[in-house]
């Protein structure tokens, strides 16, 4: 568990350093807060010009308060945070809120002052939230230390939601959305700058308290990638929803990220990948953000991923189940039985899913519960939804049409949900009868879609239970590596490749190729010729001795007239080795995100299509199996048009063991390529041919 974060996100007594007695200022509008909420504990105004702020004692300085706070509250200008943050260490304050900006965000004078601060504060363990944000607040216990203005409106809601953002002004944003949408939000966090408290802290945090189910995160970029990860982990075994924004996905995004927060913002395929491992659901929009959350807070998650329509227009449900197909729901039919009884009911309805019944249901709302029951009780549906479109707005059918809804019953489990325009408090009278409420069905089967992808997540963090091996023992070696070098040192740490000769001389070249076999490849070998193809370093098919000497002694001396100065080790000679389907797998360096194992299509595939993946290590055989799922190489591997499927399983132990070399060598590394790797029909393995290791400096 963090270190002091109870003090800074649930404290029991607080000072405002910096009080005003303006309760519309930065420095008033937090006590306004607190005293509005009912917050239990003693808050101290701390301002040396005033001895009373908005009608209560004001101290000098912290020093004078009767005793020392958990919580500082800093609404002071920059120049005077260093010496606020220092009273404070000295007082023996456990955490404290900047919220002045014109620090790191404002380039290197404001980072080198913000630094003076983080120094300052760590001496004595003084946990510090910002500078440049809004701060947090704790609904149930009525701690408030911000200042937004979006509790000018009301207090929050306790629920089950917690808020976790870098941006302030966004954090505000999706909790006044959320409260737009009944949803219970009890912790709420903006970082800000991040100079010691980050998202992925804060984010673990809400993560362990055992009132929150879903944590909606807004990030520019992730600083602590190890906090990061562990708190992914966490909130998955815990089976707590994260519904992620994560901004820079443009180039121009990205710049805007840097200007912003100074966030480095890492690759942002790799993020994306990182968030499937973990099972983080990662929204395309503030809405879906919005949306996922409610339908998660509300319904958690289905037993399975079957969606029952009910419609009263062919249209309609017809785009439904379009919709749902998208968000990889299954719309499957109504059992025969079923669908007899509903005919039998309405003949010229259609039964089969979705279920029309035609706008006939709305003249005899009776038939329509029946319509339902049979929907619920006989369909085997997880997710069950009606299309309601405005009938619910018009006064004289929307009491009885909910009254209609609910006599069909809960459904036994069943998440139930409704599309319809309607008024608030119509909206409000559904959502009490236990329906999810949307307007839009795109919405709705994508945040369904999203609850699927959670059960799943939580299934699996719920299954796994074996250790994965242990990491081997991190290399010693530096410099350039040649292929040979790198093949070694890979085959250490338990990746197959092919039996091959490193040959110092033509004859010892035609001896090693009599000893393996015809044909042959030859390859140059040497640290300082990564790219043998491009200096005309590699020959194939080489059918004999005379061939091979020949062919030897040619490599030798391309590499030497391309790169003078090259080291020559030898020439590889190694098996022809054909079949089997081509991918490629390698690590590298992500600038936020650290070591990651990247696995796609090889050969051109990897240049054109780009169908790759990755994963942040180390990573287990069953994850390496999901990594295969999510690419193109995954249908080749399965056999394409009769043909005999690859060694999936062997290709999952090959990455596996990457990446467990990974995170044994982080420090050395700069990057791996294994390209091409051959994998061989079920059964036979996996065959790298070649591999570049390349060394940090």
């Amino acid at each position: 568990m963090s270190v002091g974060l109870d003090a800074l996100f649930s404290p029991r007594s607080i000072a405002l350093i910096g009080a005003s007695d303006d309760s519309t200022r930065i420095g008033g509008r937090p006590l306004k807060y607190l005293r509005g909420s009912g917050f239990a504990g003693p808050v101290y105004p701390v301002n040396p010009r005033r001895e009373t702020v908005q009608g209560e004692r004001a101290y000098a300085s912290i020093v004078d308060l009767p005793t020392v706070p958990d919580l500082a509250l800093l609404a002071v200008p920059a120049a005077a945070t260093r010496q606020a943050v220092e009273d404070c260490a000295s007082a023996g304050v456990k955490a404290a809120t900047i919220f002045a900006a014109g620090f790191a965000e404002m380039g290197e004078e404001g980072k080198a002052e913000q630094a003076r601060i983080v120094a300052a504060a760590r001496a004595s363990g003084l946990r510090l939230l910002g500078p440049n944000c809004l701060g947090a607040a704790d609904a149930a216990s009525g701690y408030y230390g911000t200042f937004s203005v979006m509790l000018d409106d009301g207090f929050l809601t306790p629920g089950p939601v917690a808020i976790v953002s870098q941006s302030g002004a966004y954090g505000s944003h999706i909790a006044q959305l959320a409260r737009n949408r009944c949803m219970g939000i009890r912790h709420w966090i903006t970082t800000g700058n991040e100079c010691d408290v980050d998202v992925a802290e804060a984010l673990r945090w809400v993560v362990e308290r055992d009132e929150v189910k879903v944590v909606m995160t807004y990030a520019e970029g992730v600083r602590n990638r190890a906090s990061f990860f562990e708190a992914l982990d966490i909130a998955r075994r815990r089976g707590i929803g994260v519904v992620m924004l994560k901004v820079g996905r443009s180039e121009a995004g990205a710049h805007a990220v840097g200007s912003h927060t100074a966030a480095l913002a890492g690759s942002d395929v790799v993020f994306d990948a990182i968030c499937r491992q973990y099972g983080v659901y990662r929204a395309r929009s503030t809405a879906e953000q919005i949306d996922v959350a409610y339908a998660l807070s509300r319904a958690g998650v289905p037993s399975g991923n079957t969606l029952g329509i009910f419609s009263m227009s062919g249209g309609l449900g017809i785009q439904m189940a379009d919709d749902g197909d998208a968000a990889g729901l299954e719309i499957t039919p109504m059992p025969a039985a079923a669908q007899a009884e509903l005919k039998a009911l309405l003949p010229y309805a259609s039964p089969v899913n979705p279920v029309d019944a035609t706008a006939q249901a709305m003249t005899d709302l009776p038939l329509m519960t029946r319509y339902i029951q049979v929907v619920l009780e006989q369909g085997g549906y997880d997710m069950f939804v009606a299309i309601l479109g405005t009938t619910p707005a018009l006064p004289s059918y929307s009491a009885r049409l909910a009254e209609a809804l609910e006599a069909a019953g809960d459904g036994n489990g069943i998440i139930r949900a409704v599309t319809m325009s309607a008024p608030v408090e119509t909206v409000r009278a559904y959502e009490a009868r236990g329906f999810l409420v949307f307007e839009d069905s795109v919405a709705l089967t994508r945040a369904l879609g999203a609850l699927v992808t959670f059960r799943g997540s939580f299934a699996r963090a719920a299954a796994a239970t074996s250790e994965m091996p242990a990491l081997p023992a991190p290399f010693t070696r530096t410099g350039a590596l040649s292929e040979h070098s790198a093949k070694a040192l890979l085959a250490d740490a338990g990746i197959p490749f092919p039996r091959e000769c490193l040959a110092a001389t033509p004859d010892d070249a035609a001896a090693a190729a009599k000893a393996i076999g015809f044909p042959v490849v030859l390859k140059i070998c040497s640290p300082d010729v990564p790219h043998k193809t491009d200096v005309g370093g590699v020959l194939v098919g080489l059918k004999d001795e005379a061939a091979v000497r020949a062919g030897a002694a040619l490599l030798v001396e391309r590499a030497l007239a391309a790169v003078p100065d090259a080291r020559v080790e030898g020439v590889l000679v190694a098996p022809m080795i054909g079949g089997g389907a081509e991918v490629i797998a390698g690590i590298s360096i992500d600038a936020a995100l650290g070591p990651v194992v990247m696995f796609g299509l090889g050969g051109v595939f990897v240049e054109v299509l780009k169908d790759v993946t990755f994963r942040a290590v180390p990573f287990s055989v069953e994850e390496a199996h999901r990594m295969i799922a999510e690419t193109s190489a995954a249908v080749v591997l399965k056999g394409v048009r009769g043909a005999t499927p690859g060694d999936i399983d062997a290709l999952a132990e090959t990455l596996a063991a990457l990446s467990r070399f990974a995170a044994a060598n982080e420090a050395g590394l700069a990057g791996v390529d294994i390209n091409p790797i051959r994998v061989m029909p079920a059964g036979e393995g996996v065959v790298p041919l070649d591999a570049l290791v390349l060394l940090a400096e």
